[in-house]
């Protein structure tokens, strides 16, 4: 048999051959990472059952179908450095316990960590934003939350339940089908979990305009279904990062916070954060160096006579309308989108020395208040890394209202 050198990797779990010697349903990088990332503290016992099974499946095609000579403690602690030695593990003397739904690429967990939390569950659907994931916090993601199976993998007692639900159907840019109910949408996953676990909180962001979608209608059915359903307090309240994050974007959310009132007695202490003094400018996030070529446009583009003409300052951020280029007065960056990186609308434009260009993924991710110095952007498609950022939640607002939260615990 061959010997193996330091060979054993989470993405080897992706093998084809490997993957036909597997059966059922299992997510075997979710879970076994979710087991590594819990090897320290009892939370393990949780995962340990299908974590041991997959890890001996995986010893035992490694021995038979690539013939290398390796035995499953080799394996499990090459694993285990793989997922700890990460930009971001778990704080070692973590306070509360929270789980990650929606989690994209892991805003909620950056800002929920740095205040002393420690994850215990992540679902994220996206395969590119499970890499982002993994690579900045140890851990893959399990996969579509709506299935059962998923929600299975829930530990029974956690304090915070996070969730920057998807907000197409809400968006002024969808189509803004009301529903009467919860059935039908992806906060009645998020409620079968909160009637099951009874979490202390209850931590969602939407966008904006989910407050005034349907006439009222899709905002008022959440809350009472929290308040009048599950008997919790709710608070909630739309917030800008601009005003409230000191990040340069013009990003207004609206966050409801929710506090089961038999765990938290002190819940009518909890206040949203005071809006603070935004210090920074755009030209704290902007790279000042010429950028790669793909991010400007070519003098010979159809639209550059227009984006000549219309981009004539370097201090502020402009936005692509489809056919025409908007300044935004404020000298703010515009809210980041989804489809920025797609072409045609809500595309940030700059102009700086070189010529007129895109916002790159960095400055993007920079806008949403990731520490870029250490956050690991995976090489994926910048159309990918694009729509990752303007997803993602505002991680520093994130942080200071889970501050808040913290101090009524």
């Amino acid at each position: 048999m061959k010997v193996i050198n330091q060979t054993v990797s989470i993405e080897e779990f992706d093998d084809k051959s490997y993957r036909l010697r597997i059966y059922g349903e299992l997510e075997e990088k979710a879970v076994l990472t979710h087991y590594l990332h819990n090897y320290r503290n009892g939370i393990k016992k949780h995962y340990e059952k299908d974590a041991i099974s997959t890890l001996n499946k995986f010893v035992e095609y490694k021995q038979i179908d690539q013939e290398l000579s390796i035995v499953a403690e080799d394996a499990l602690q090459q694993l285990l450095f793989e997922v700890e030695n990460v930009p971001f593990p778990t704080p070692e003397n973590y306070t509360f316990k929270f789980i990650d739904l929606f989690a994209g690429i892991g805003g909620f967990r950056l800002a929920l960590q740095n205040v002393g939390g420690k994850c215990v569950f992540t679902s994220e659907w996206n395969n590119e934003a499970q890499k982002t994931y993994r690579a900045n916090f140890g851990e893959v993601p399990f996969g579509d939350i709506t299935k059962d199976r998923n929600k299975n993998y829930i530990p029974e007692q956690f304090d915070i339940l996070c969730a920057g639900f998807p907000c197409q159907a809400f968006s002024i840019a969808g189509y803004q089908k009301g529903f009467a109910d919860t059935r039908g949408t992806l906060f009645f996953d998020i409620e079968q979990i909160v009637e099951k676990h009874k979490p202390k909180v209850v931590f969602l962001e939407n966008v904006k305009n989910l407050v005034s979608h349907d006439k009222g209608n899709t905002f008022k059915t959440i809350i009472e279904t929290l308040e009048i359903k599950h008997k919790y307090k709710v608070f909630y309240k739309v917030l800008n990062s601009a005003t409230h994050a000191n990040v340069p974007q013009n990003r207004e959310r609206i966050f409801i916070v929710a506090f089961d009132p038999k765990k938290v007695k002190n819940y009518h202490k909890f206040e949203f954060p005071k809006p603070i003094k935004l210090e920074k400018t755009i030209h704290d996030i902007l790279e000042k160096e010429k950028q790669d070529d793909i991010f400007y446009y070519n003098k010979d583009h159809q639209y550059y006579p227009i984006l000549a003409k219309t981009m004539i300052s370097k201090d502020t951020v402009y936005q692509w309308r489809r056919v025409y280029a908007r300044e935004n007065k404020s000298n703010l960056c515009p809210t980041l989108t989804a489809n920025m990186g797609s072409g045609g609308h809500n595309v940030p434009l700059i102009k700086d020395d070189f010529g007129i260009r895109k916002l790159t993924p960095l400055e993007c991710f920079a806008f949403q208040g990731y520490p870029i110095d250490k956050y690991i952007i995976p090489k994926l498609a910048n159309s990918k890394l694009y729509m990752q950022a303007g997803n993602s939640v505002t991680t520093t607002l994130i942080e200071r209202i889970a501050k808040q939260i913290i101090k009524v615990l």
